[in-house]
């Protein structure tokens, strides 16, 4: 009996609905008969809106310049805590080691979350990196 109850409400509301949103279009609709028979020329508004917005204009930044060498330089690979990346770093970490056996690769795990600076891992890099790679996900 409940059930039925729902089923005829929703039927109703329904129905409710359907006949409001034709009496509107029937009011459009007068109107603009109105205004053609009385000899003027209806043309339909349209509205667009773009949810999206205008995004701001993008700001190009020169690349860091490439270093000359790599023997005797000191380069930090750095893990952002990318599901992965880790692995991936201490892979390139044991091949880089091999081609260049002068340079010295220091492998660091950043302590805040991915997208989230660490302030004191960018410090120390400042004082003793020449260079970094790090591994971002996607």
């Amino acid at each position: 009996m409940k059930r039925q109850t729902t089923v005829f409400l929703i039927a109703v509301m329904c129905l409710c609905l359907f006949c409001g949103y034709r009496a509107l279009n029937s009011q459009a609709e007068v109107k603009a008969y109105a205004a053609t028979a009385a000899g003027k020329a209806v043309e339909p508004v349209i509205t667009v809106l773009n949810p999206l917005g205008t995004p701001p204009p993008l700001e190009l930044k020169a690349m860091a310049p490439r270093l000359d060498t790599l023997e005797g330089k000191t380069i930090y690979l750095v893990d952002d805590g990318y599901p992965g990346s880790d692995n991936l770093l201490l892979e390139m970490e044991q091949g880089f080691k091999e081609t260049y056996p002068k340079t010295n690769f220091h492998y660091v795990k950043k302590s805040t979350f991915m997208a989230q600076k660490d302030p004191a891992l960018w410090a120390e890099m400042q004082q003793k990196a020449d260079a970094m790679v790090i591994a971002l996900g996607h």
